[in-house]
């Protein structure tokens, strides 16, 4: 393990991977590796979306003053605080955007010091894209961030920060034509108090705490240990990851220490957590269903239309499985009960032809669209200042809003962020680099550097080939 020699030998290192669950389960790893030796495993840390404040500052300052060597983070770790100057980055799988990749490697060598950063591409086709095309990221300049300023998540926040720092004046436009609408509303959330003609903040809260730079969401559920009788506070998280992270029977897993999920009070946003010692952790499984609300644009391109418009998203945990440390076996599965999760956002979808069920047999087109979700899922992140994680895809046979089979990809915020809108206009682009990375695949029928793997499918079909079909349909090549 790369990061292993570098901690092992002194090389101050932060390794950034993709998501919370592979922060904990690589600094479980780390931590197992160091145990006992000269308190090593004190050394290497985590750091995530989730810790609380203090616990942030603490791990900051050990950074900065060199008594922790290694450190597991997110992108959370990428931009605007200062950890000192670190020698090695270790970035674990493609990040998204080529200012990102920029980012995290430049947390290394920061003070006129030698350092090293060595990307690391996973199996996923946007990884194998950059590995296979380093024209692309050596060659291109950073991307231009996407934002709606008129999301109302967005603006609502936005408007705190304002009133905060200076009164609204009655008939003030704050960006849209519906400031009056949102001042109002704020009163009644007892947040603002109109006096005179003027808008004044009256809450006791700093407004800005509550502002995330990746996150719309406000809404957040406590984790309270309660294994001891004190109980105490040991982190957070947001409310569309709680279902799959906090889940009664789950596995949480803080700073390398597992803790089982006892009792999830949904209403009152609080999972009650007991520290446990076992050998494997937890992954939830998440069924979406999307339905539309509204088009605002649309286009007949030879029987095939692309449309952008606002969805509403459902989405409910259903099972969790039991993964074993190492091995990574599937050792054993749970149910779970929660109330569905429902969020508005933007999406873009292309609906095939109504004939094409003619033209090949259900269950290909099944794998074909199961094909396009997975290599569009990672396609897009190409056009777009976003990581694979910040978009979903969803396919559906026969679309009850379009009646056609029909993909689509929506914005993963609330309100969505502008991603939807772009692709609508990058349909073409889109297609011919989704059809470009799978041909550079050399696999025969298919495998996660694109389309996905086999077992994924269902009869006999080469969904490569047949992904490649709905491809040339599409852009009318066929």
């Amino acid at each position: 393990m790369l990061s292993e020699e570098f901690i092992k030998n002194g090389i101050q290192t932060i390794v950034f991977v993709r998501t919370r669950l592979n922060v904990e389960v690589l600094v479980t790893y780390l931590k197992d590796l160091f145990f006992g030796k000269l308190g090593g495993e004190g050394r290497v840390r985590g750091y995530r979306g989730g810790y609380l404040p203090r616990e942030r500052r603490e791990i900051e300052r050990g950074l900065r003053e060199g008594s922790i060597t290694g450190v597991v983070s997110t992108n959370a770790l990428e931009l605007g605080i200062d950890i000192g100057s670190l020698e090695a980055s270790i970035i674990c799988g493609y990040p998204g955007t080529i200012s990102s990749t920029w980012q995290q490697a430049g947390r290394a060598g920061r003070r006129h010091s030698s350092s090293v950063t060595i990307l690391i591409a996973g199996s996923d086709p946007l990884d194998q894209y950059i590995v296979k095309n380093p024209e692309y990221f050596l060659g291109s300049s950073p991307e231009h961030g996407l934002i709606n300023p008129d999301n109302l998540a967005i603006l609502y926040s936005h408007m705190k920060c304002a009133a905060f720092e200076l009164p609204f004046e009655d008939g003030e436009k704050f960006g849209v034509e519906t400031t009056g609408e949102v001042l109002k509303y704020m009163e009644e959330a007892r947040i603002l108090r109109h006096v005179g003609n003027r808008w004044h903040w009256s809450s006791e809260a700093f407004p800005s705490d509550e502002v995330s730079l990746r996150n719309a969401s406000e809404e957040n559920f406590i984790i309270i240990d309660v294994t001891a009788p004190q109980h105490r506070v040991i982190g957070e998280v947001d409310r569309f990851a709680a279902p799959m992270m906090i889940h009664e029977g789950a596995i949480y897993i803080h700073e390398g220490e597992q803790y089982q999920v006892d009792k999830l009070d949904f209403e009152g946003k609080k999972a009650y957590v007991t520290r446990v010692e076992v050998d494997y952790y937890t992954d939830a499984n998440l069924a979406v269903d999307l339905r539309v609300l509204d088009v605002f644009k649309e286009e007949g391109l030879s029987g095939v239309v692309k449309s952008c418009g606002e969805v509403m998203v459902s989405a409910l945990v259903t099972m969790y499985k039991k993964i074993k440390f190492y091995t990574h076996e599937n050792i054993g599965s749970g149910q779970v009960n929660l109330p569905e999760m429902e969020m508005h956002t933007t999406s873009y979808w292309a609906s095939l032809p109504e004939d094409i069920e003619g033209a090949i047999s259900r269950s290909e087109l099944e794998n074909g669209l199961l094909g396009l979700s997975n290599i569009l899922a990672n396609a897009a992140p190409i056009f777009l200042m976003c990581s694979p994680r910040d978009i979903k895809v969803v396919c559906q046979v026969k679309s009850t809003f379009t009646q056609r089979p029909t993909v689509f990809i929506y914005d993963n915020y609330p309100g969505g962020v502008g991603f939807s809108e772009k692709l609508y206009e990058l349909h073409g682009e889109l297609y011919k680099t989704a059809r470009e990375m799978i041909e550079q695949c050399p696999c025969e029928a298919g495998c996660p550097s694109c389309v996905g793997p086999l077992n994924a499918f269902s009869g006999s079909e080469n969904p490569k080939e047949t992904t490649l079909k709905l491809i040339d349909v599409i852009l009318g090549t066929k």
